[in-house]
């Protein structure tokens, strides 16, 4: 049921409940735009680039604090990259994949439902609108009216139901090639300075790079979450930090003839 426009418009802004009158900008009415995330790609590419980066800086300076000869921090480091992105493109496609097959699988069911027995699954809406609060008529009215085609009413049994949007179920390959690419980019960033230089200053240079690329993503990730981006941002340097720091520690003490 749509509320008066006043009260709408007005809810929201405290001074007005104090009783002061609104401005024309105010109550000048704005588009609202949400951020398209449908396909899975937006999500495997976060994930894809913080991971990449924890993963390798760990890898990276893990192997060169045992100080062995620099082939094998680069080796290590283009290994890591290389497997690393294969098997987050792997696991994506495969999740993605699994659940786009279950969810198809609720649809074809839902649809079978609705053809067989739109009856009973015009009822089933009455009462999921009545669970809500809607009065009962308003309820019917509803339901009939979303009943109306079966286009239609699969929607919004898919909505109402199990959550989802029938022309939203995911992407796996778009997933996948995200998650790969970006996978890659956030591994190769701590192994660079090994491909040009070795030693203390690669091990210097590493650090750095890392540290700077953690803050980037940290800030990155807050223009979707919308949240403080110096705090996303200053919580991805952290996890890099001590993952680096870890495995840069257990490779002094191990030594490269430890083992």
């Amino acid at each position: 049921m749509r509320r008066p426009v006043g009260s709408c418009e007005v809810e929201g802004i405290p001074h007005l409940r104090r009783g002061r009158h609104a401005s024309p900008s105010e109550l000048q009415p704005h588009d609202h735009h949400h951020r398209n995330l449908q396909g899975g790609g937006a999500r495997a590419a976060v994930f894809g680039i913080s991971d990449g980066l924890v993963t390798n800086v760990s890898l990276v300076l893990g192997i060169a604090g045992a100080h062995p000869a620099v082939g094998i921090v680069r080796l290590a480091g283009l290994a890591g990259l290389i497997g690393g992105a294969f098997s987050m493109s792997a696991g994506e496609y495969t999740s993605m994949r699994a659940q786009r097959e279950l969810l198809e699988r609720e649809l074809d069911l839902e649809a079978h439902e609705i053809s067989n027995r739109p009856e009973g699954e015009r009822r089933e809406l009455v009462k999921i609108y009545e669970n809500r609060g809607v009065e009962p008529e308003a309820a019917r009215t509803l339901a009939k009216e979303m009943m109306r085609t079966p286009e239609l009413a699969l929607e919004t049994h898919a909505r109402e139901e199990l959550g989802i949007s029938p022309g939203a179920l995911g992407s796996p390959i778009q997933a996948a090639s995200s998650s790969f690419a970006t996978f890659a980019l956030g591994a190769l960033i701590p192994l660079l300075p090994w491909l040009v230089t070795s030693g203390t200053a690669a091990i210097v240079s590493s650090v750095i790079a890392a540290a700077v690329a953690a803050l980037c993503v940290g800030a990155l990730l807050s223009l979707f979450t919308e949240r403080s981006w110096w705090w996303s941002a200053l919580r991805q340097l952290l996890i890099s930090a001590v993952a680096a720091a870890v495995t840069y520690s257990i490779g002094r003490a191990v030594g490269a003839n430890g083992l």
